[in-house]
């Protein structure tokens, strides 16, 4: 399986709108997202449009309006994301557990290459259906802390009666309890990351 434009750029800016939720912001425009990521605006629309259609987003008109999760990224599995995107995970149809096809092999219970990529399928499935967006912030945000990187979408106290972005935060931001690394499954990364 190769990550399309579509798939990479959906998941960045479904991994933006959570980072963004749990900075405190809880609306991101579009073009800021599109800033954020270096992606084309009017892609990065009918991507974000895509999302909305599929449950994943809401969005809230007007000035101030933007885009936000639909629920919570506790609640959201990459894997969710990448096949309403992409599209099934198989690398080929007669693996596929959403689009099965037959294919051309004689003797597909004991064809080589359909167990070969079965086990292609299984392993990226395992992956992504394993870990959520909450727990793709939770380790964005502890190696950005760690490299001492400025928070992105990090919101100042309102002012006037609305939230104002700032780049830096003076003030650290509350976040929820982290998890343990067996509870996120993320503990080799952290490992190798020396987080």
């Amino acid at each position: 399986m190769k990550l399309s434009k579509r798939g990479e750029y959906g998941l960045r800016a479904m991994i933006d709108l959570a980072l963004a939720r749990e900075l405190g912001r809880d609306l991101v425009q579009l073009n800021e997202l599109a800033e954020s990521e270096k992606i084309p605006i009017k892609f990065l629309e009918q991507i974000v449009l895509a999302l909305k259609d599929g449950g994943f987003l809401e969005s809230v008109r007007g000035k101030y309006g933007g885009y936000r999760l639909a629920r919570p990224a506790k609640e959201i599995l990459a894997g969710q994301i990448v096949r309403y995107l992409e599209g099934p995970l198989a690398p080929i149809s007669c693996v596929s557990q959403t689009a099965y096809q037959r294919c051309s092999c004689p003797d597909e219970a004991h064809c080589g290459l359909r167990m070969l990529m079965l086990d292609v399928r299984n392993a990226i499935a395992n992956i992504l259906d394993r870990y959520t967006l909450a727990n793709v912030v939770e380790v964005t945000l502890r190696k950005m802390r760690s490299n001492n990187i400025d928070l992105p979408f990090a919101v100042k106290p309102r002012v006037a009666g609305r939230a104002t972005q700032t780049k830096s935060t003076s003030a650290p931001v509350k976040l929820s309890p982290p998890l343990t690394p067996s509870e996120t499954g993320l503990g080799e990364f952290l490992y190798r990351e020396g987080i």
